[in-house]
């Protein structure tokens, strides 16, 4: 039997080797172990366990121990949303030149064919990255996250969220008493808040994700810029260092005793209105920690061409090539089922630290 190299097998084995796009926020904050994250059902469980302090009891010397019960978790069935963007290839496309090949390229059509299939496959790829980066931010920003479903065009669609808590506002997200870029702020103080609002659950709090408004609001601040020209006394660094895919770490401060890493996260993507929109929003921040959470997969069902029947397929991305003969076309569909979560009850703890000015306040 000859080898088809358009079967969903086939361009499976593809699509894994294809070099992902790399992103700060999914990678650093949301990881996937394959061997644990990608589910071969729809729906995926989550199990949670709230943080415990308890300390271990003294016991007489003959004694042999104290019965110490079980912290209680509880479970919850999510079932991960399902982004499936897709191409159509025609007769047209096969005929004129692509982007970036030679002037006067001796490429054959079937030739032609193979190169637009990995390079669409490619760039579907990058853009169900770039929707679980944006599905990142959210998730960290309010504690959940609200998913347009759109059926065969992008003018008709269905809201659905998914929180990740039960009470009727998020508890998940400080108030400041003063805008960090007031002269009564006390940004040093909010930060050592915010991060006891982790600490005092046993969760990690280590690194401060900033819009880059706030972290020039952060560097220029008169009151951090005197504490940090003390002598023999640590209380932080400026030292910008860039990390992966546009975060950069821009400074090292001591929050009563706690050393946070502030980073600057500048990258960019188109809305679903077309927008170009930041990631982290203008005046915004996180406060939370590497592994904080990480990104499951639901499986992928679909209906193959070469024999009618359902299939199901447990990936990050499945692909799907269909022929149609009257149309003389192919279509490529890559569907992925990511659902990004916490591993803890609120890891993270979100802040609007510069407010929007109000019309009252650009008229004056």
């Amino acid at each position: 039997m000859a080898f088809d190299i358009y079967s969903t097998h086939a361009l499976l084995m593809a699509v894994e080797q294809l070099a992902p796009l790399r992103t700060f926020l999914r990678d650093r904050y949301f990881p996937t172990n394959d061997a644990t994250d990608i589910f071969a059902t729809d729906d995926v469980l989550v199990e949670y366990k709230d943080g415990s302090k308890k300390l271990a009891p003294f016991v007489s010397p003959r004694k042999g121990g104290v019965t110490i019960t079980r912290e209680g978790y509880y479970m919850e069935r999510y079932t991960p949303p399902c982004i499936a963007p897709r191409r159509v290839l025609t007769i047209d496309d096969l005929k004129k030149r692509g982007f970036g090949e030679a002037l006067f390229s001796k490429l054959t059509p079937q030739q032609r064919e193979s190169a637009l299939l990995l390079k669409d496959a490619d760039e579907m790829s990058e853009m169900i990255s770039r929707r679980e980066e944006a599905m990142a931010a959210e998730t960290m920003l309010n504690n959940g996250c609200i998913m347009r479903h759109y059926a065969d065009d992008l003018t008709k669609y269905e809201e659905k969220e998914i929180r990740f808590y039960s009470e009727v506002n998020n508890p998940a997200v400080y108030t400041p008493h003063y805008n960090w870029d007031q002269a009564d702020a006390d940004i040093i103080g909010d930060i050592a808040a915010m991060a006891r609002l982790l600490t005092s659950r046993g969760l990690p709090a280590s690194e401060l994700i900033v819009a880059p408004d706030v972290a020039d609001t952060i560097v220029n601040n008169e009151k951090i810029q005197k504490l940090l020209d003390i002598k023999n006394f640590n209380l932080g660094t400026v030292d910008p260092k860039t990390l992966p895919a546009g975060a950069t770490l821009v400074a090292v401060l001591n929050a009563h005793g706690r050393m946070i890493s502030v980073i600057s996260y500048d990258e960019q993507y188109e809305n679903d209105d077309g927008q170009m929109t930041q990631y982290i929003p203008a005046g915004k921040v996180i406060l939370t920690a590497p592994g904080a959470g990480r990104t499951l997969y639901g499986a992928v069902t679909q209906v193959e061409q070469y024999d009618g029947q359902f299939h199901t397929y447990a990936a990050r991305r499945v692909p799907k090539y269909l022929a149609s003969a009257e149309g003389n076309t192919r279509t490529l569909t890559i569907t992925s089922c990511p659902l990004l979560i916490p591993n803890q009850k609120n890891p993270w703890i979100s802040a609007t630290v510069i407010s929007e000015p109000t019309q009252e306040q650009e008229g004056n």
